[in-house]
Parts: structure tokens; C-alpha cells; sequence
């Protein structure tokens, strides 16, 4: 057994907010009140000054495995999660092979097994992401695919991502969408602006991503499916979500934290390192970013985690890959940019890293309740950090050397703990 001492628990969903104590019998919560005395406890984790919540939920991962694994695995990610204050993280599908079979789907969740958090897998809408062919739903579900998405390649036919609500709604699945026109793109991973210009590049236009957003909304609207827009960068598309979700549509939505912390202007000083789909935009678009997160227009802080080797992204701009890893610094990121700044509280953070991620995927997880599994984060949201390396095989990421605040101590998974940082 552990017990955790004296730990302000901030549990979103109950908006429970007190100094108290855990106690973990196996995988389980077992107990949770003010100085709880038991015999036979394991350990005792003095948590005092320190915050526990649920473990973070990211629904946006790339782990490269199979097919590329020497930019990350299974195993690799899932401690650069753990490090980063995750339990449960959810993979994407455009693997090599894709997730449209059978045989990929189950390599992928044996190899989870061996992991040591919860590691969920997503399967392609389209046979190989092709955007053509519907992938059978229901073979792909019962071999253990939580939701559905073509992520990093858009559904251009209209009627296709139709049909692909539908087979959502009837397999009781979310499904998930990349947003972006590939006729408004002319070179992808910056924005089409000011830095564009003077790099001397044509970038990716916002509407690119407006009008594959307004689209899937209508269809949104029009279906009922459960629909998540992934990684939102325009203020525009915010706009467009809002009066969706007014419009009645079953929409979450996305947010990674470079696209709150940063702009455009970032490609001239971390290059490549800022280069990703959906571009960074303007200090607008992030604003408007921000205040879809303080209103509710976007529920989810997703990391789109997506490791690349040194050499991949050494190469000139316009033939290096696109994406940044995210794990280990999001926490610490939403605490600097949005909490420190009065953006968010540190109870609404949470709730777009923990609750409204687990509800998108009907997770138990997410909250902490007696008689749930233990899938905890303890974690200092005043002290300072240096981010100078990675648990993550690759290391792809604008903010090497910035001082950020807020250090994940111990992350606990279904009773054990997986992480635990060096004093």
C-alpha cells in the first residue's frame, strides 16, 4: 500500500480542492481523508506543498511504432509520458503500416502491455489514409481501437467523412479530424504571413484550416457523431467551433501548447524546431487560442507529440518533417503560459489535461474517487525548471533552455508508481 500525506488534491470533476491524504491498496484508491493512519503501508509519499490530481490524459500522441522506430517506441514514449505527468496517452494511427488491419492493431496492444502506463491505440477512418475507403469499424473496435482518425491527413470527400460519422455513431466511438485543405497549402508547416514572406516561402494559408473545420462542423451538426477537431491554430476556427457548439454539435476540440505559446515569428529562432501541422500562426490566432480554452470552446490540451531524428530535422526548412515532441513540457507550459498569466485556473488546466480528455474516450480514469484506480499525478506548480533533455528518444523541441514552472514529483499508475523525479 502507499500513502500519499498531506497533498492539496485537486480533483476536477468533484471540484474537490483541500489539503488531504490518499491511501492506494493494490491498483485502487482506497481511501481518501484527513490523516488516515494504516498498518502495513509500502511507502509513504510526503506530498505537502505539493498538488495531486488525476493523472494527465493526452489524446494525441505519435509513437512511431511500428515503422519508425528509431524516432520513438512504445516503451521510449510511454516514459517520456510518464515523466511528463501522463497515465494514459492515445496514439494515432499513421504508423508504417497504418492502423487499417487487423495484425498492426494487435502488435501495437500487445506491445502496450509491457508498458507502464495505459497506452491506447486509434485506427485510420480510411484504408492506409488514403481518404478513399471506410475501414471496417467494427473489426477494428473489437480488436481494441478506442476512436477513429486519419490524423495528419485530411478527408477531402465530403461524403466519405460523412459516412465515417456515421459508422462513429454507430459503433459508440469518437472520431477525430486534421483540418487542413491541402489546395490552400502551399508549403506546409509555416503559416502563410509575414515570416513566410520573409523566409521567401509561401506557407499554409488559415483557411486551409477554416474551411475543412466549418465543413466537418456542418457534418457535425448534421450526423450527432462525436467529433474532435484536433490541434486548432486558427482564431478563426475557434470562432467557427463556438457557434458549432452553440448550433447544438457533440464537438471537443484541441489545443496544443506550442500553439498557445507561441507564433510565427518562432521559425526564425528555432527553425525547424518550429515547424509543424497545423502551422504556428499569428499572436491573434493565439489569443484567440487562449480564449477558446478560458471559455470552453476548446476542452482538450493535447501534446500532438511527434518525434523526429536530429538529422530529419536538420535538413532546410521546406524538406524537414513537421512536428515538435510535447510530453514532458506540457504541464509545465500550461502552468507558465496560461495559470502564471491568469489565462486559466490551475483546476480548469487540469481539467482540460485530465477530465475532459477522459470523456471524450468515456474513461474512467481522469478523476480521483475512492474506489478508482489509482492513476495519480503529484506535482509542484511553483518550482522552476530548466527543460535540457528528454526521456523521449528524439528531441525535437522549440523550448530546450527555456525556465519553465511547475515539476511533475511522481506519477502513479493503477496503484504503482512509474515515475519519480531525482532530488
Amino acid at each position: 500500500m502507499i500513502l500519499i500525506k498531506n497533498g492539496r488534491l485537486i480533483d476536477p470533476e468533484s471540484k474537490r480542492d483541500e489539503v488531504t491524504d490518499i491511501l492506494i491498496n493494490g491498483e485502487f484508491i482506497a481511501r481518501i481523508e484527513k490523516n488516515i493512519h494504516c498498518e502495513a503501508i509500502d511507502e509513504v509519499i510526503d506530498a505537502k506543498g505539493k498538488i495531486v490530481s488525476p493523472g494527465l490524459i493526452d489524446v494525441h500522441v505519435h509513437f512511431r511504432d511500428p515503422g519508425q522506430t528509431y524516432k520513438e517506441d512504445i516503451q521510449t514514449g510511454s516514459m517520456a509520458a510518464a515523466r511528463g505527468g501522463y497515465t494514459t496517452v492515445v496514439c494515432m494511427a499513421n504508423t508504417k503500416p497504418t492502423v487499417d488491419n487487423k495484425e498492426t492493431i494487435e502488435y501495437i496492444l500487445n506491445e502496450a502491455k509491457k508498458s507502464p502506463i495505459n497506452v491506447l491505440q486509434t485506427a485510420a477512418v480510411t484504408m492506409n489514409l488514403k481518404g478513399a475507403e471506410l475501414v471496417d469499424f467494427k473489426l477494428l473496435k473489437s480488436c481494441g481501437a478506442v476512436g477513429f482518425t486519419d490524423d495528419g491527413f485530411p478527408i477531402m470527400d465530403s461524403f466519405i467523412a460523412k459516412k465515417a460519422m456515421e459508422e462513429a455513431i454507430k459503433y459508440n466511438v469518437p472520431i477525430s479530424f486534421h483540418e487542413e485543405d491541402p489546395s490552400l497549402i502551399y508549403n506546409s508547416g509555416i503559416n502563410h504571413g509575414i515570416i513566410s514572406a520573409e523566409m521567401n516561402i509561401n506557407g499554409a494559408l488559415r483557411t486551409a484550416e477554416d474551411v475543412m473545420i466549418a465543413r466537418d462542423c456542418v457534418l457535425a451538426i448534421e450526423t450527432g457523431a462525436r467529433v474532435n477537431i484536433q490541434h486548432v491554430s486558427s482564431g478563426r476556427a475557434v470562432e467557427i467551433i463556438r457557434f458549432a457548439k452553440l448550433m447544438g454539435a457533440n464537438i471537443s476540440a484541441e489545443a496544443s501548447p506550442h500553439h498557445f505559446t507561441l507564433t510565427e515569428e518562432a521559425v526564425l529562432k528555432f527553425k525547424t524546431n518550429a515547424k509543424m501541422n497545423p502551422p504556428l500562426r499569428t499572436e491573434e490566432d493565439r489569443l484567440k487560442i487562449i480564449e477558446g480554452l478560458r471559455d470552453g470552446t476548446i476542452d482538450i490540451i493535447a501534446t500532438d507529440h511527434a518525434p523526429h531524428s536530429i538529422e530529419e530535422k536538420e535538413r532546410e526548412f521546406l524538406k524537414a518533417p513537421s512536428g515538435i515532441i510535447g510530453l514532458e513540457t506540457a504541464l509545465a507550459l500550461g502552468i507558465t503560459v496560461l495559470v502564471k498569466n491568469k489565462h486559466l485556473t490551475l483546476i480548469e488546466l487540469l481539467e482540460k489535461m485530465t477530465l475532459n480528455p477522459a470523456k471524450l474516450y468515456s474513461l474512467s480514469t481522469g478523476r480521483v474517487q475512492e474506489g478508482l484506480k489509482a492513476d495519480l499525478l503529484i506535482f509542484d506548480p511553483e518550482e522552476k525548471w530548466v527543460v535540457d533533455n528528454f526521456y523521449s528518444k528524439s528531441s525535437n523541441s522549440p523550448f530546450i533552455n527555456w525556465e519553465l514552472t511547475g515539476k511533475v514529483k511522481y506519477t502513479i499508475c493503477s496503484g504503482k508508481v512509474v515515475y519519480k523525479t531525482a532530488e
